[in-house]
């Protein structure tokens, strides 16, 4: 979970934060763990962050801000539509899609994410459709793409059918699959 402008310390707390996460469960990770895991005292860690509930806003919110630039540049590159939206949807889930759902503590991190930093998921997933809405928006004027409804109606339904896919894939291999498929079917639908 590296993330681009950040203070060094504090990426080595996220890092190690994100490795106890994983390792042993939000609940069971105690700020020992993840100040042992960046190379730092406890007071140390809390010079960066309050608590553990702070840290994993700052991993959400980090999420978010790199599954943005990897839609943006997916969906800005000289491809066809249907290569176009696979490398987006593949940067909407990303690398912590991968790592999230290949931790035994998989589900127990994304539930308590919603309840710690539901509304930086909330701004998250607004700046996310609003992206796609911008896209479609611009691919509908230049002709590129016809779209059966409204574009910030087909940004929300692309938002939320891959949240879906996260939600009910059975593993990571399973998810990749089903946001490939998903891509598939939006190119067809939406070829002019």
């Amino acid at each position: 979970m590296n993330m681009a402008g950040i203070d060094p310390k504090q990426q080595a707390v996220l890092t190690a934060a994100w490795t106890a996460f994983s390792t042993y469960g939000f609940r069971k990770t105690s700020m020992d763990d993840i100040a042992k895991g960046a190379g730092m005292s406890r007071p140390a860690v809390y010079l960066h962050f309050k608590n553990k509930e702070a840290i994993l806003r700052a991993l959400v919110q980090g999420y978010y801000a790199r599954a943005q630039a990897e839609i943006a540049a997916a969906l800005a590159a000289d491809a066809d539509l249907k290569s176009k939206l696979a490398a987006a949807f593949a940067g909407h889930g990303g690398e912590a899609m991968e790592a999230m759902m290949s931790s035994p503590h998989g589900m127990e991190l994304l539930e308590t994410s919603v309840s710690v930093a539901g509304e930086s998921i909330e701004e998250g997933e607004a700046a996310l459709s609003s992206l796609y809405a911008n896209w479609l928006t611009a691919e509908a004027e230049a002709g590129r793409v016809s779209l059966p409804a409204p574009p910030a109606d087909m940004a929300r339904v692309i938002c939320a059918c891959l949240k879906g896919i996260k939600k009910s894939a059975a593993g990571y291999a399973a998810y990749r699959t089903d946001v490939s498929s998903y891509a598939a079917l939006c190119a067809q639908a939406l070829e002019p």
